[in-house]
């Protein structure tokens, strides 16, 4: 056992029997590095990354291996769903020295004095191959060239430093922001658009769930005009399409894995994620409404029904990861053969199971079958002369039975750490899902979650970054507040609670005070009393998340006009100024940012419903029908207590009454459905 068998985290215990002597990142083994001179060996991966497995036991567990990195190298390893700080920045770092993409498992070498990375890499083998070099040559040559030339690591380092603090965008002050890059990222999306399979580019294949999102967004905008944008609207929906009957979802037990290996979203890795499956539940719950598709509502609401069933914990937390492999190998939990189904359902059921899942077809996955759909609902009642609704309910019988018995099965290991930040999406997923389908069980998870955040991931009224029984939380990220925001404002169209919206406004307030830079805008990634790393971002392009910068944007623009507090409104315009550059040179890399950019240039518009409840409720309901992103829709309780500027929207006597604003300009009070209606039916 090395030190790691202590931590809280489930990835570093996953290497707490190497015989490496694994550090975790903190004070104490950056003073040892120092102390021996010696360069770290930094390796960041987390728990259900299935090529960090791989490497772990390629070479973490050989003997010889870790004697040379014991003998060469402080080893210090770091979970990045703890230390995204650190992950982001080494993961820039990366790029910036390779020219290549990054990933997991990351493996930077460093200087022992400043942390500054001077050679780096993802996964190596243990022995040369695939055109990569042995893990053992990698480590002999770094550890040469450091100690034959300590100071030239420490010059390149430096170099890397040094262009980190170029990253930023320029100053803009003289130019407006304008919806330039809305226009340009429209013909970016669909210059890399695939229009065979759907989604963008070549494999690996990931969702790129915001840019889906963008371009339904981008139709749903010009809808009212002579020309619609129906090839946005298509791009949107035959990637949705194809993703939703392949080898991404889950096809028995719902759910998204984190993405493809090849170009036609046939096999996946087989990890899955929680803010991916939130932010695919966030667009097809979206989809469903805008365009009534029942793949799109089928795919939502069986994601959502997996979110409940398998990854919230008891106290309403939920858990971060499921793991790409058991001990039977990757894939092996999800994967059949036409013999064991045959074994499980009917024989007159066979043959229409068979059909749709290509049974007939070759093996997809090292032997046997990763289910995908080969035929549509339709097909399938064609063929087999049932109604559409028929052959649905057939369908979803066979993968209830599958599911019973897959569940027997040796289950993928679950990393139970609670992510504020991935919560915060689940929160924004469910509400909306919980709105878009009408659905209580979906609002009841999204209240619960909520109420774990704020009995169990704010510690004296410090938000924190995670929550893991028994172990001390670490501060929180932008991204955890932001995000958080975000969700606790799509909760509140659907379950208002006084308490939902103070939390709402105390974390707004802490992000300013903690992240906001007041004199170039935007938002840091770490707080101001975070300790002093080589670099301190301002994230606004995407990752495997939404930009921080991005979603806060979002969240202030939301509540300063709910509330009518200039603050937010002002953070908001300051940060999408200081990214205005950016978003012109390079849009598809801040496609969240965009997003917000849009609900700036057209202010969202909010509705404030007061008076019977029975009135409001059916008029929010019927409001809420329709698809409009742009749209925000509460409705405070009689006795609520309310900030000043939504206080004003007092409730009648009698009846009810709808306030209607367009940023900040607001209509007279509306005292019926049908007028209220007509007010919104084009917006």
């Amino acid at each position: 056992m090395n030190r790691l068998q202590s931590s809280s985290s489930l990835y570093l215990k996953q290497h707490a029997d190497n015989p490496v002597d694994w550090w975790s990142w903190g004070p104490e083994a950056l003073a040892e590095a120092r102390k021996q001179d010696k360069p770290i060996l930094l390796s960041i991966g987390y728990a259900a990354c299935h090529w960090c497995h791989v490497m772990a036991h390629e070479s973490f567990e050989d003997e010889h291996i870790a004697e040379v990195m014991n003998r060469l190298f402080i080893n210090i390893k770091v979970d990045r769903e703890q230390r995204p700080d650190l992950d982001r920045i080494y993961q820039t770092a990366h790029q910036l020295m390779t020219q290549r993409p990054g990933g997991w498992p990351l493996t930077m070498f460093l200087t022992p004095d400043g942390e500054l990375p001077f050679f780096g890499g993802t996964y190596f083998p243990p022995q040369a191959r695939h055109g990569l070099p042995g893990f053992v040559e990698v480590l002999e040559r770094v550890a040469e060239f450091y100690n034959a030339d300590p100071a030239e690591a420490k010059r390149q380092g430096g170099a890397v430093q040094e262009v980190f603090a170029k990253l930023e965008p320029a100053s803009t002050e003289a130019i407006s922001v304008d919806a330039s890059p809305i226009a340009a990222l429209r013909d970016s999306l669909a210059q890399s658009f695939d229009d065979q399979h759907g989604g963008f580019g070549r494999a690996p294949k990931f969702p790129q769930t915001p840019s889906l999102l963008r371009l339904l967004n981008h139709w749903r905008a010009s809808a009212n005009d002579s020309e619609p944008d129906l090839q946005a609207l298509y791009m949107a929906a035959h990637s949705q399409t194809t993703m939703a009957n392949g080898g991404l979802v889950d096809q028995v037990g719902g759910g998204f894995f984190r993405y493809c290996t090849d170009q036609q979203w046939q096999i996946p890795h087989f990890e899955k994620m929680l803010y991916d499956n939130a932010q695919l539940l966030s667009l097809y719950s979206a989809s469903a409404q805008a365009t009534g598709d029942e793949l799109f509502a089928a795919t939502a609401r069986g994601t959502a029904d997996w979110l409940l069933r398998d990854m919230q914990l008891a106290d309403g937390g939920f858990a971060s990861t499921l793991d790409a492999d058991t001990e039977q190998g990757e894939g092996a939990f999800y994967t059949w053969t036409p013999d064991e189904i045959g074994a499980v359902i009917a024989d007159a059921d066979f043959a229409f199971a068979s059909a749709a899942f290509g049974l007939d077809q070759p093996a997809n996955f090292e032997g046997r079958w990763h289910l995908t759909l080969s035929m549509t609902t339709a097909e399938l009642a064609e063929q087999f002369s049932l109604s559409d609704s028929q052959a649905q309910t057939r369908l979803d019988g066979i993968r209830a039975q599958l599911r019973v018995v897959r569940d027997q099965r040796q289950a993928p290991s679950r990393d139970d750490k609670v992510l504020t930040s991935w919560n915060g999406l689940t929160i924004k997923a469910l509400a909306q899902a919980a709105r878009v389908f009408e659905e209580p069980r979906y609002a009841r998870a999204a209240s619960q979650a909520a109420q774990f955040a704020a009995s169990r991931l704010l510690v004296n009224g410090e938000l924190k970054t995670a929550w893991q029984d028994g172990h001390e939380p670490l501060p929180a990220y932008l991204d955890d507040y932001a995000m958080l925001v975000d969700g606790l404002l799509e909760l509140l169209q659907i379950d208002w609670q006084d308490d939902w919206l103070s939390l709402a406004m105390a974390l707004a307030d802490d992000m300013l005070a903690r992240f906001l830079d007041t004199d170039n805008g935007g938002f840091f990634f770490t707080a101001r009393n975070h300790e002093t790393l080589m670099y301190r971002p301002k994230p606004i392009s995407d990752d495997a998340t939404p930009a921080g910068n991005a979603v806060a944007v979002r969240a202030l623009l939301r509540l300063g006009h709910l509330i009518g507090d200039a603050r937010y409104l002002d953070a908001a315009e300051a940060t999408l100024q200081f990214a205005r550059a950016a978003l012109v040179e390079y849009p598809q890399a801040h496609v969240t940012l965009i997003e917000s950019l849009s609900e700036f240039l057209a202010p969202i518009e909010t509705i404030v419903l007061r008076g019977d409840p029975a009135t409001i409720r059916q008029w929010q309901q019927s409001a809420q029908s329709l698809y409009a992103p742009n749209r925000m829709i509460v409705a405070p309780h009689n006795g609520a207590s309310l900030p000043e500027g939504l206080a004003v929207r007092v409730a009648p006597e009698t009846g009810a009454l709808a306030y209607v604003c367009q940023g900040t300009q607001c209509l007279a009070a509306i005292d019926s459905w049908k007028t209220l209606a007509a007010a919104i039916r084009n917006r």
